[in-house]
């Protein structure tokens, strides 16, 4: 079974299509945008990009526009996929920088991207 087969299995739900096409496309390494309505779904989309990420040892960069929302996805994620598998890097707070999930404000990777980057990036939600 595929990683996108085996991320379905996760829901007791169908994935909608817009989902399906969006985790086959990050999973050909292809660009993609989801906007949907709120409550529509996006978040599975990204939560399948870190799937990808994990299993395939790489990083992704999870971005919010605000630091307080960084602080609360931090939180989710170190609960969901345990504390070392995540980071935090805010203007305020750096915590396990280098993990292969790093939840930032949009401000940190704009800096850092025309700055040394980010190793073994290949995800950006």
């Amino acid at each position: 079974m595929d990683l996108v087969e085996r991320f379905r299995a996760r829901y007791p739900f169908p994935l909608d299509d817009f989902q399906l096409e969006a985790i086959r496309a990050v999973q050909a390494d292809q660009s993609v945008i989801v906007s949907a309505p709120t409550g529509a779904g996006k978040t599975l989309v990204a939560e399948f990009a870190i799937q990808a990420a994990l299993e395939s040892d790489t990083r992704l960069a999870y971005t919010t526009p605000l630091k307080a929302l960084s602080n609360q996805k931090f939180g989710d994620f170190q609960r969901a996929y345990g504390e070392d598998k995540v980071g935090i890097l805010t203007g305020d707070v750096k915590v396990n920088p280098h993990a292969p999930i790093v939840v930032m404000t949009t401000e940190i990777l704009r800096n850092a991207l025309y700055g040394s980057g980010f190793p073994d990036l290949r995800y950006i939600v």
